[in-house]
């Protein structure tokens, strides 16, 4: 267990997201490449890095980078070994060893709290915004199937209608 305030508060906040609970358990099988591991989990890049670093930060997971044969960077990530025993005595230990600056931090976790609030809420948004994107982009694709569908009747009829109603018309 952490024996600082500062590592306690790290890893408490990383286990307290349900997505990097997931990519924990992701990971429970062996060390797996970033991209396959957004796959696995639905989530884009971006987002899956943003929890990697949380939990690479509190030590719960390690990344290495690494060279395929034919040269391009590969990043994979896997646990590092850890267990999770939290007692009031693990925490009073932690509080006593305090910050490594000596400074109070009590304001400090109030900003934390809000910023793991807030990091929440991003995490939400850009899963929201991802869906909106590929909903927009499927009703787009559609409407220009539909659109060219339309444009193809029309260039096949347009002239023999043309000619109908010339012809009506007399």
């Amino acid at each position: 267990m952490p024996a600082t305030e500062e590592q306690l508060l790290a890893v408490l906040t990383a286990v307290a997201n349900p997505q990097r609970l997931r990519v924990i358990a992701a990971l429970v099988g062996g060390r797996v490449h970033v991209s396959e591991l957004a796959r696995r989990l639905g989530i884009s890049r971006p987002l899956l890095y943003m929890h990697l670093d949380k939990l690479e930060k509190a030590g719960l997971v390690a990344g290495q980078l690494e060279l395929s044969g034919d040269g391009k960077a590969m990043k994979y990530f896997e646990l590092a070994p850890f267990e999770l025993r939290l007692t009031a005595e693990t925490i009073a230990a932690a509080l006593r060893a305090g910050p490594p600056d000596g400074t109070s931090e009590a304001a400090d976790h109030e900003a934390a709290d809000h910023e793991a609030t807030d990091h929440e809420a991003t995490d939400h948004e850009a899963a929201d915004h991802e869906a909106a994107d590929h909903e927009a982009a499927d009703h787009e694709a559609a409407d220009h199937e539909a659109a060219d569908h339309e444009a193809a009747d029309h260039e096949a009829a347009g002239p023999e209608e043309g000619h109908d109603m010339k012809e009506s018309g007399k």
